[in-house]
């Protein structure tokens, strides 16, 4: 095959069958168009309650803020290859679309992980909490995450435009990612790989250490509490976020926990669109539903609206 350094590629999508690709299209456009409702009225609802104006709720809105750009990274595309069956993709649209989901990906990972840091000073140190959590703290943290993500996903995509690919090559896949591109490049991939592994483990692994070793002084810190009402409402903060951490990670893992350049399998796909469209639809539900100030909220606001009208 002729190998070229800014080859166009071919999306393969979901499925290559028109009628269950016409399915699957509605499927997920009612699936992306609930995410991106769930995500601003959870913006809405956190920016317009004076009364959600605390280091939890500014996370959260930052969590909301990142699947609604991780979604639109991909969800598009995807749905325009349903759709249309033209899965065609140039180099430098694909090297975009990874930048962005490499950055938005690595930021719902660093964002859990803080918010954990968040659940960790609120219930085993709330006398501190106030001046643990300040403002300027809390903006440091969201900053530095982006920073951090921006380099990283940088270093990867400047990294992979100087490898070369085998022409008109089809990627299993319904986005540009990094395991199926390395599957198609001609030239030495072993430091991309490298690189890959090594920086995953120190943010990926990293962060979900930093969870854990966070919600076990939290669970140390409950299970020293005297009264069972006194238990149930400290944990009552930290459920919402533990059944995200565990749908995000839980389909991360099932899609990454092997070397980049293996072979991309169906599950892994799967997987993929759980963690990439399902997961971002499912977390503002799952903090609104499961969160009386977050509902009484958005009570108001909707209060307000009919008033209006």
């Amino acid at each position: 095959m002729n190998c070229s350094q800014a080859p166009g590629f071919i999306l393969l999508g979901l499925s290559r069958d028109s009628e269950k690709g016409h399915l699957l299209f509605s499927i997920f456009l009612a699936l992306y168009l609930l995410g991106i409702l769930g995500n601003l009225l959870l913006l809405l609802a956190i920016c317009a309650d004076v009364h959600l104006h605390t280091p939890m709720y500014f996370f959260l809105s930052q969590l909301s803020l990142m699947d609604l750009c991780f979604i639109t990274t991909t969800a598009p595309k995807m749905l325009q290859t349903l759709w249309t069956g033209d899965g065609s993709i140039s180099f430098s649209g694909c090297l975009i679309q990874f930048y962005f989901f490499a950055v938005f990906a690595d930021m719902d990972n660093l964002l859990l992980a803080v918010m954990a840091i968040d659940r960790y000073a609120a219930i085993c140190h709330p006398l501190l909490y106030p001046l643990l959590m300040t403002p300027h703290r809390c903006g440091v943290l969201v900053s530095g995450s982006w920073g951090v993500t921006n380099c990283l996903s940088l270093t990867h995509t400047l990294l992979l435009s100087q490898l070369y690919f085998h022409t008109n090559q089809e990627i299993p896949h319904f986005f540009c990612d990094f395991g199926p591109l390395l599957l198609l490049s001609c030239s030495d991939t072993h430091l991309n790989e490298i690189l890959m592994i090594v920086l995953v483990g120190i943010l990926g692994i990293g962060s979900f250490l930093c969870i854990v070793s966070s919600y076990s002084c939290i669970f140390y810190a409950v299970a020293r509490v005297p009264s069972a009402q006194g238990k149930r409402k400290a944990l009552s903060t930290c459920s919402s976020h533990l059944s995200v951490v565990l749908l995000f990670y839980s389909t991360v893992f099932a899609a990454y926990l092997k070397p980049p350049s293996s072979s991309h399998s169906s599950g892994e796909v799967v997987a993929a669109v759980m963690y990439t469209l399902v997961t971002p639809t499912l977390n503002p539900f799952i903090y609104s539903l499961r969160n009386r100030d977050v509902k009484s909220s958005l009570r108001r606001i909707l209060n307000m609206e009919k008033s209006q009208n």
